[in-house]
C-alpha cells in the first residue's frame, strides 16, 4: 500500500508539472500585449516598454517559467499585475464562495443520484422506475445555464422564494443571506450532476442485481431489495467512488459557468475576469490551483478505492 501511495503521489507531482508547462505556454500564445493593456491606450511606446521591463515580461520565457516554479515551491502562486495583490490571498478570499457552493452542489448531486439511482434500478419494470430513468436522461442532457435560468424563473421570479442573483455585501457575516444566495446555484449544478450520477448508479445497481451472489441470496429467502442491500451495495459503492471523482471535477467546471450566471464573487468569476484583463500571473496561478485540486481529488479517490476494495489491497 505504501509503494502504491508513493507511486500515485509521484504521478500527481508529474501531472502538476506537465499542467504547469501547458498552462504557462498556452497563456503566452494568447494575442494582446499585457503591458499595453495595463498602461492604457494613451501611453507612449517608451512607457509601455518601461512597464514591460518592470513587470519582467521582457525576460526570456524560460526565465519567466523558472521564476514562477521557484515561487510555487515556496507556496507563492504569483502576484496580480493589475491589483498587485497575492494570488494566494485572492484565491483564499474567493474560495469562501466557491467552496461552499461546490460542497452544496455535491450534496445535492449525492441526494439526487444515489438513492434515486437505486430506486430506479429496483423499480425498472414499474412506472416509477421508468419515470426516474426518463427524467434522469432528460436532466443529464440539459445545459447547466438553461437549467439555472429555469430555476431562476420558477423560484425567484414566479415564487419569489430565493434571490435571482448576487451575494450579500456582508458575506458570511450574514450566514442566512449567504446560504440563500447559494441555494439556486447549488441546485442548478447539483441536479444536473445528480442526474448523471443517477444514471450510473442505476446501471451499477442493475449489474449487481444480476450477479450470482445476489441471486443466491434471493433464492435463500431474502427479498431482492434486502439481497441487494446486504450483498450488492458494497460493490456498487466501489464503482460509485470512482465516478464521484469525475463528478467533483464536473462541479468545479460548472461553478465557473454558474458564478457568471448568478454573479457570485467566486473563483470561477474571478478567473473569467482575469482572462479578459490578461492578468497572466494571476490566471496561471488560478488555473494551476484548480488543476491541482482536480488531480488531488483523483489521488484521494484512487487511495480510497484501494483501501476499501480488498482485492486491490491483496494485489498490491
Amino acid at each position: 500500500m505504501i509503494r502504491y501511495t508513493l507511486t500515485r503521489l509521484g504521478l500527481l507531482v508529474l501531472g502538476l508539472a506537465v499542467a504547469s508547462v501547458l498552462i504557462f505556454v498556452s497563456l503566452r500564445v494568447l494575442p494582446g500585449d499585457v503591458a499595453q493593456l495595463i498602461a492604457g491606450t494613451e501611453a507612449t511606446p517608451e512607457q509601455v516598454d518601461a512597464l514591460r521591463t518592470s513587470l519582467g515580461l521582457d525576460a526570456p520565457l524560460a526565465t519567466q517559467y523558472l521564476d514562477w516554479i521557484a515561487g510555487l515551491v515556496r507556496g507563492d502562486l504569483g502576484t496580480s499585475l493589475i491589483t498587485g495583490s497575492s494570488v494566494v490571498s485572492e484565491l483564499a478570499d474567493k474560495a469562501r464562495v466557491t467552496v461552499p457552493l461546490a460542497a452544496m452542489s455535491f450534496t445535492v448531486a449525492l441526494i439526487v443520484g444515489i438513492p434515486f439511482g437505486v430506486l430506479s434500478a429496483l423499480g425498472r419494470r414499474r412506472a416509477a422506475g421508468t419515470a426516474l430513468s426518463v427524467a434522469a436522461q432528460a436532466l443529464a442532457a440539459v445545459p447547466v445555464v438553461w437549467a439555472g435560468m429555469m430555476l431562476v424563473v420558477v423560484f425567484a421570479v414566479w415564487l419569489g422564494w430565493l434571490p435571482p442573483q448576487g451575494f450579500p455585501r456582508a458575506g458570511w457575516n450574514d450566514p442566512a443571506a449567504a446560504l440563500r444566495a447559494l441555494v439556486l446555484p447549488a441546485l442548478t449544478i447539483g441536479v444536473v450532476e445528480g442526474a448523471m450520477l443517477l444514471r450510473f448508479v442505476r446501471s451499477a445497481t442493475l449489474q449487481a442485481l444480476g450477479q450470482d451472489y445476489v441471486r443466491t441470496a434471493a433464492a435463500k429467502g431474502l427479498t431482492r431489495t434486502r439481497a441487494l442491500l446486504s450483498h450488492g451495495l458494497p460493490n456498487v459503492g466501489l464503482s460509485v467512488i470512482t465516478v464521484l471523482g469525475v463528478q467533483i471535477a464536473g462541479i468545479i467546471v460548472g461553478a465557473v459557468v454558474i458564478e457568471q450566471l448568478f454573479t457570485l464573487p467566486g473563483v470561477g468569476r474571478m478567473l473569467v475576469t482575469d482572462v479578459a484583463a490578461r492578468d497572466l500571473p494571476k490566471v496561471q496561478g488560478e488555473l494551476l490551483a484548480l488543476t491541482g485540486f482536480v488531480l488531488l481529488v483523483g489521488f484521494v479517490v484512487d487511495l480510497a478505492h484501494r483501501v476499501i476494495d480488498p482485492r486491490q489491497r491483496e494485489a498490491s
